[in-house]
């Protein structure tokens, strides 16, 4: 998926990546994506947030295909060398799924996180606190400071 799109280029302090500019972001360090069919959307981490958690080991859902989901609402977790996470919804509809992929090769969750690493698919809408490229590139830009911020005086 994000190889067919334009990605914005971005560096701060030590972090680079190339955020796919057709995406929306979440505050909490997620993507989601359109799918061709314009009602499905694929969801994953970004590549600030597979840094945070570490090489990934793990990960599941706590619901099944079909099932109703709200923004917000907890639907799973992931795990990585560094933390374990809950997994927030970022979009409201139907819980169309996980990766199959991720059974087999959890590790795609961080070396390909805007493409095959995408972690489950919804049918209905994305959140209304998901942003472009831009406003998630202040996103990044704010919590990098703070993570350098709290560095500085440790």
């Amino acid at each position: 998926m994000a190889e067919q799109g334009k990605t914005l280029f971005y560096k701060r302090s030590q972090f680079v990546t190339h955020l796919p500019v057709d995406y929306l972001y979440s505050p909490s360090h997620a993507w989601i994506a359109r799918e061709p069919d314009g009602e499905h959307w694929r969801v994953g981490l970004t590549k600030f947030a597979t840094r945070m958690l570490g090489e990934m080991v793990d990960h599941g859902f706590e619901l099944e295909a079909g099932a109703r989901v709200d923004a917000g609402q907890i639907i799973g977790w992931v795990e990585g060398f560094k933390a374990i996470s809950d997994l927030y919804c970022i979009a409201a509809g139907e819980f169309a799924g996980g990766n199959a992929m991720l059974r087999e090769n959890v590790g795609l969750i961080s070396k390909d996180p805007y493409g095959a690493g995408w972690l489950y698919r919804v049918k209905g809408a994305a959140a209304a606190s998901c942003v472009d490229v831009q406003a998630y590139r202040a996103v990044l830009d704010k919590t990098i400071d703070k993570i350098l911020e709290k560095q500085k005086g440790e």
